[in-house]
Parts: C-alpha cells; structure tokens; sequence
C-alpha cells in the first residue's frame, strides 16, 4: 500500500482526520511533549494509577504481555506505518503506548484547524496495532476491556471536572468557539441551536462533558408526527449507516457484511427470540452531533439491560487497513459496551421494540435515564453518550410491518439526520393512499410516490 493510497481514508462520524498524515502529526506532536518531560521529570513522568495498573496488566499476564509485544511487531515495517510526516518512529512498543495514555488522561479534547478533531485520542495511539492478528486477540480480551474501562472512567472524570473546560475558548484556529470550529456545518447556528450563554465564560459550560451533553432550545428539533403513532422518529442525531430485514438469531458478524446476530447483540436476553427475523436499522453520530437519546415511539420502558463489552475491538475481516473502524460498525454491535432499552409502543402494531446504543473507542459510559414502568412520550429523553463515538440501533420484532423512508440509502457517507424526524411509518390494517401501496428498491422501503 502506497503512502499516496492511505492519505485520506473516510471516517464515520469524523472522529479522526480523514488525511491519515494529520492523525500521525498529532501523534508526533503528543511524543515531543512527552520527550520534553523526560528532561523535568528526569525520566518518564509517572503514571496515574489506572495507567500503572495497566502496566501491571501487561507484565504479570504472559498471555497478554506476548499479545502487546506482538501487535507492535506486526505492523508492516513500511514508512507509512513506521513513521511520522518527518521520518521520525512513531509508537512502536506498549511502554511508549503507556506514555501516551498517560498524557491524556489530564487533557480534553481540543479542536485544531489543521488536523480537525483528534476525537478518538488514546484510538488514535492503537490505531495500527488494532488490525494485527495479535492486536484483535488483546483487544478482545476481558481482563484487558476491563481495564480500559478503568482507564475511560478515570478520563471521563477528568471530562467531567471544570479543569477540562480549557478548550471551550474562542481562539481562532484552536477553540471550540473559533472561527475554525464554529465554520463546521453542524456547530453553524450554535447559540441558536443548543441551550449556552455566549457572554458567560466557557459559553456557559463548566466542563467538557457539559459542552459534549449539551441539550437544544426548544423547537430547535420539533417532533414530526408527534401525535400520529404509526410513525417512527429517529432516536439519534445520526447518519444512517444500514437497514437489514430477516435478521438471524445467530449469524457470522465477523464476515465481509457484518450480518446482524441477534442474540449476541441482546446477549442472550431472553426477549432476545422475539426478534429474530425481525428488522435492524442501525446509524452512526457524528463527533459534532448532539449525543443524546430520545424515544422513536410513545411507550412504557419494559426492561433496561447494561452490557459490557469492548473498547478497540474491530472487525478482522477489514484487515490491516485505517479504514477497518469504518468497516466494523455492524461487528461491534454484537461485541462493543451497550445499552438496551426495550420499549412498549402504544401503536400494537409495533408491540415490544429495542433501542439499542452501542459505545465504542473512547466511549466509556452509555447513561441510561429511563427506569422500568416509566411512560415515554415520542421525543422525550432515554439516555446519552458521554464522550465517545457511538452508534445505535432501533431492533423490531418478526411480522412487524416497518417501512423506512430515509432521505438516502444507509452508508458510510450518509449525511446526519436531524434527532425528532420521522424515518419510518407502521401502517394499520386497512391503510390505503400514499402508505397503502410501497415498493421495494435496493434492499430498502421507499415510498413510490
């Protein structure tokens, strides 16, 4: 592979540069800042508990110390993955890996115009090792998830504390309220748009997380169809990246495809058989989009269910290729730390469906704010991500009549469809007119008028 062929690689939801010699730019940036302690500290800054604990991890387990020695050693010696922009190695060991970690547990993700959003940083370390043979072994590994959950938990404390609010300036090139940042097309509109003070410091936000949480001005999102229950309004504001009929009850989702298997994604959950058969629609959020959750339908909560799961485990069928994380969003939702939300519709004809929100990378927390017997209004909150990127899922049953009308087919470069639309309609027996008659076109429900 030619260094001309990796230079831009799409990123769902854009939470890593597209041009793969930005994500390496930063990468060398956070190295120089390392070296440059080494002189202070005289030697390597000490390690936070958690990353020291990783450290203990690694060296005590002889499985997983050869799985960490291994991946680094895997990664094709060619200057494309050796090197950054200036020749210089970049991580090439899991101690210069610890390093790094450790450098970002006491930062907040920054806006940069040159490289964009580094949104998935301690991602953005691992990104090579993640597709070798040994990397997919480690970052499978339990004791290993748990330990990055430890590693999460303890940045997003961190996200979560008014130290972290420093990049929420207005520096022109730097700040999320520059002129850099605010030119994205979803942070146009801002104050407009989201519930913030633009004349308080920080824009009123007290730390990251409050600013990554942030809720819209009311009508900013306004409810389509609110009082019309056949209709189903999208829980996310997300892209949307596939829509599968019939889906198995177990099926290969490691395989070129990713076929939905559904009782690996509702771990075996008894209301898991309900479903096969059924439908998923799956779609993916941006690094800049609201990362709350609302309800598709008018219901009751039936059951909340908490799976752990994996952080930076991707797809192998991808291979050893920057795009992988692209190609696996269908395999984590089978294998990734998530949140199942079942709801009751009011509309019989939808019965009992699932919501289901998927963390990945940098995701630490999937924050359920619904209890079980609760009454949810269409529109009205069920959880949120903290900082991370995600994905979600709307699962419904077999014989469930679901048909989708989305602006575009589902893919890696759909565009972001705004929270509140509605995207698919349940018809009533005896339906006639525009929802009475639909065709079928590439695998997905269109309307034919």
């Amino acid at each position: 592979m030619s260094t001309d062929a990796i230079k831009r690689v799409p990123r769902v939801g854009q939470w890593l540069p597209e041009d793969h010699t930005l994500m390496r730019l930063w990468l060398q940036r956070l190295l120089d800042q390392i070296e440059e302690k080494r002189s202070y500290y005289n030697g390597t800054e000490p390690f936070v508990k958690v990353i020291q604990e990783f450290k203990e991890l690694i060296e005590t387990d002889p499985a997983i110390y050869m799985l960490f020695h291994q991946m680094f050693h895997q990664i094709p010696h060619k200057p494309e993955y050796d090197n950054d922009p200036t020749g210089k190695p970049q991580v090439r060991n899991y101690i210069s890996m610890l390093e790094c970690f450790n450098e970002i547990m006491t930062r907040a993700p920054a806006y940069q115009k040159d490289t964009g959003l580094v949104g998935f940083p301690l991602n953005a370390i691992i990104d090579w090792p993640m597709g070798t043979t040994s990397g997919f072994a480690a970052f499978l590994n339990e004791k290993v998830n748990a330990q990055f959950k430890k590693v999460l938990d303890y940045w997003g404390e961190f996200l979560k504390s008014p130290d972290s609010a420093y990049v929420l300036n207005d520096d022109p090139e730097t700040g999320w309220f520059g002129e850099a940042a605010m030119s994205e097309e979803l942070m146009q509109n801002f104050s407009s748009t989201y519930i913030c003070d633009p004349g308080a410091q920080y824009y009123g936000f007290t730390s990251w997380d409050k600013f990554f949480i942030r809720e819209f001005q009311d009508g900013a999102r306004p409810i389509e169809q609110q009082d019309d229950d056949r209709f189903i309004i999208n829980a996310c504001e997300s892209g949307p990246y596939s829509l599968q009929h019939n889906v198995k009850a177990m099926d290969r989702f490691w395989i070129k495809g990713q076929p939905y298997s559904v009782s690996h994604m509702l771990a075996q959950d008894p209301l898991a058989d309900q479903f096969v058969g059924g439908t998923v629609y799956q779609a993916f959020l941006s690094a800049l989009c609201y990362h709350r959750w609302h309800s598709p339908v008018n219901g009751t909560i039936v059951k909340i269910v908490q799976i752990p799961g994996t952080y930076y485990s991707e797809a192998r069928i991808a291979g050893f290729d920057e795009a992988a994380p692209n190609e696996s969003q269908g395999y984590i939702t089978e294998v990734a730390t998530r949140a199942l939300v079942f709801i009751q519709a009011d509309n019989k004809q939808i019965g009992l469906m699932c919501f289901m929100a998927v963390g990945m990378a940098e995701v630490s927390t999937c924050e359920v704010t619904v209890k079980e017997g609760d009454t949810v209004k269409k529109g009205g909150q069920l959880g949120m991500f903290h900082f991370g990127g995600s994905t979600h899922c709307l699962m419904f049953r077999k014989g469930v009549n679901v048909i989708f009308e989305l602006p575009e087919k589902p893919g890696l470069n759909a565009n972001i469809v705004h929270i509140h639309k509605a995207i698919a309609f349940v018809p009533n027996p005896g339906d006639a007119g525009r929802y009475g008659a639909m065709s079928r076109k590439e695998g997905l429900w269109y309307s034919d008028v």
